[in-house]
């Protein structure tokens, strides 16, 4: 059996730093809207450390996540709106509901065949009966996160390919397209075209069940630590970026690329 998890040091701890009497000024001043950059922040580094596949980092940074949403419920309960506990229970009700069939009765073949109950039930639980298919996405989630369930979510009820090659297909198409809106020179038309092959590379990513914000994110890592290895050979010759040419660059590049292997 596993031990039992106490949540309680962290949540007396928020609740003397909010307290008007001995509490710290900045922790009582915030409002929910004036943390929102940090629990965005958060979410960010919790990713770097999965990514990174450092645990001892991902403890921490877990840690800094459940702390924002400590402080949130923290500022709900004292506007009498609701308490830690009801977050709790409240996603503890839903994650056995939404899944009847380790709960209940209900018969899965798959994966996918609970995916698309999970998104029944979804609906199902929402007051508006006409709940849109693709309603639920935060507009505020990264693009390349967003167009990935945009996706997903339409597939779930048949609006997708049926095979990779058509995918591949348009992919190739937007291409066509965002280079003829080049060549146009109109920059509305480019920047429009070059979303639409966006939205479709991200679908070719998901047919091969790749999450695009991640493979980018790495990319991003890679670009940086080989950056960073150019940077310290430029130091290393004492000499300015504009006073060496490209091609020795790019051999540094390799360098740092064939030290990853």
């Amino acid at each position: 059996m596993a031990n039992k998890i106490n949540l309680e040091p962290l949540v007396k701890i928020m609740a003397r730093l909010r307290c008007p009497e001995g509490g710290c000024v900045w922790d009582m001043a915030q409002p929910h809207t004036s943390l929102r950059r940090y629990i965005v922040e958060e979410v960010y580094e919790v990713l770097e450390a999965i990514d990174q596949q450092d645990a001892g980092h991902l403890c921490e940074e877990l840690g800094d996540l459940l702390l924002q949403i400590v402080f949130h419920a923290r500022i709900a309960e004292e506007a009498g709106w609701f308490s830690l506990q009801t977050v709790i229970d409240e996603v503890a009700a839903k994650m056995i509901r939404r899944h009847p069939h380790v709960f209940a009765d209900v018969k899965v073949n798959d994966a996918q065949d609970v995916l698309m109950n999970w998104e029944q039930i979804k609906r199902q639980e929402k007051a508006d009966a006409e709940q849109r298919v693709l309603a639920g996405v935060p507009k505020g989630l990264p693009a390349l996160m967003s167009a990935c369930k945009l996706q997903a979510k339409a597939a779930r009820v048949g609006f997708d390919w049926e095979s990779p090659e058509p995918v591949w297909d348009k992919v190739f198409e937007e291409l066509a397209e965002f280079k003829e809106a080049v060549n146009s020179q109109d920059s509305c038309l480019q920047e429009e075209e070059l979303g639409d092959l966006l939205f479709a590379v991200v679908n070719l990513a998901r047919t091969y069940g790749i999450e695009s914000e991640t493979a980018l994110n790495k990319t991003n890592t890679k670009f940086v630590d080989r950056f960073n290895y150019i940077e310290d050979k430029v130091k290393e010759q004492n000499l300015g970026w504009k006073e060496l040419a490209l091609a020795q660059l790019d051999l540094w590049w390799d360098e740092a690329k064939a030290k990853e292997i």
